[in-house]
Order: C-alpha cells, then structure tokens, then sequence
C-alpha cells in the first residue's frame, strides 16, 4: 500500500465509519443539537451496546448557553440599530426585496452572498 492508502474497494474499519449525524447534527442556526441516546442494552456488540447505567442529569455548562440571546443585548442591539441605520448594502437589498420579483430576490441573495462570504449567512 503506497502511503497508507486502502486499496481500491476496500471497506473502512468499524471505528473509521462515523455517523456525523449521530453525535449532533446542527440545527437551523449552526449549532450543535445533541440527539436523544437510546439506552444501552447490556450487551458488547450493537447500536445499543454497553454497559447498562443510570443516566445522571447534570447541570448546564456555560458552554452550552452561549450564543442564546438575552433580553439584555437583545435591547443593546436594538438600540444600536436604532441609532445606527443599516449599512449601504443592506439598505441595497431591502430595496431589491421590495420590488418583490423572483429575479430581484436571487439577485438580493447574490449581493448578500457576496458581502457576507457564504450563500448559509446571505440567507439569514
């Protein structure tokens, strides 16, 4: 094998194959929702497999709260937008959108894509 490459039509080990959908798939807004895990059923070989426990209810760690919005910034963002207006490209696409056509919009989201580095944030 020429630098640890498989050979064609060779299969991946077990602990290779990982179900990135299994350990958390992220939501609408790019974060990480860890799924429900069926309990263990007892046995060594499985989906279920392990040793059988009770599951303990831990506190939530301050990791797990960020990025949720507060009522306190939620208001310091209101403010500034208030205060500041929109940039020249938003007030660009809110004109775009208000026109209201198919083709206005796709461009409205290609200005966007374009300002903000990917097709994911020109949608928000």
């Amino acid at each position: 094998l020429a630098q640890g490459r498989s050979p064609a039509g060779a299969q991946r080990a077990p602990h290779e194959r990982a179900n990135k959908r299994a350990s958390g798939a992220p939501d609408l807004m790019g974060k990480v929702v860890k799924a429900a895990k069926a309990p263990a059923s007892g046995l060594a070989a499985g989906f279920n497999k392990g040793f059988i426990v009770t599951r303990r209810d831990m506190p939530q760690r301050p990791s797990e709260a960020r990025g949720r919005k507060s009522k306190r910034n939620q208001l310091i963002r209101e403010v500034i937008r208030e205060v500041v207006g929109f940039a020249p490209y938003e007030r660009r696409i809110i004109e775009l959108l208000k026109i209201g056509s198919a083709s206005t919009q796709k461009r409205a989201l290609k200005l966007a894509k374009r300002r903000l580095g990917t097709h994911k944030r020109g949608k928000k």
